[in-house]
């Protein structure tokens, strides 16, 4: 299987760079943010073609059920505040009769059984992470429980959907979304955990 791993970051993936080497599986490090994530994965997918693309990354978590730590699957991912502002009400893209919001992952049947083990959740992709009481408090009225946030996820969805590419999003929980505390946030955990379960699953195909 011809596999892609994209992340924002470098640092993300670096635990996992000599086992991608040694097996010669394509990375790809897009930068920060969902219209960068989304140029760069499409201008990459020009020149070579993949059976799946591996998002991989950190994230926050708005519900203190997940573990510092804990590595989930994004089923489902949502370009958040997409629309429009009707006073105190909030039209979503859709809504207006403009596009869409919300992005899926779209994965090979064959590979379902090796991804139970990690939990299922939905996220929401943000230009502008939540870091206030308010803005949190606004969000969760529109989310589910089993929530993370990233600055990515969907844009990989996007692009993946746009060039019909199978699509998987694997997210390590690295704080918790409340009003900004970097004491309270455990990245290294989550970078570790991130990266060991990712090889665990890439082991699969090697």
């Amino acid at each position: 299987m011809r596999i892609l791993i994209v992340s924002a970051t470098l640092d993300e993936i670096k635990p996992s760079l000599p086992f991608l080497n040694d097996h010669q599986i394509d990375y790809l490090i897009t930068g920060v943010g969902m219209v960068a994530t989304a140029f760069e994965l499409g201008q990459f997918l020009q020149q070579k073609s993949y059976d799946l693309l591996i998002n991989v990354g950190i994230a926050g978590a708005f519900s203190d059920k997940m573990n510092l730590g804990d590595v989930v699957r994004v089923v489902e991912d949502q370009f958040f505040e997409l629309g429009a502002e009707d006073q105190d009400n909030y039209l979503s893209i859709e809504e207006l009769g403009f596009g869409k919001s919300i992005y899926r992952e779209n994965i090979p049947y064959s590979i379902e059984n090796i991804l139970a083990v990690f939990p299922k959740v939905n996220g929401i992709t943000v230009n502008k992470v939540h870091g206030k009481s308010g803005s949190i408090v606004d969000a969760k009225k529109r989310i589910s429980e089993s929530t993370v946030e990233s600055m990515e996820g969907a844009g990989v969805f996007y692009a993946a959907e746009r060039l019909q590419v199978p699509v998987l999003q694997i997210r390590a929980i690295s704080n918790y979304v409340e009003p900004r505390n970097k004491s309270n946030w455990n990245i290294s955990l989550a970078l570790q955990q991130l990266n060991s379960r990712l090889i665990l699953f890439l082991e699969n195909f090697v």
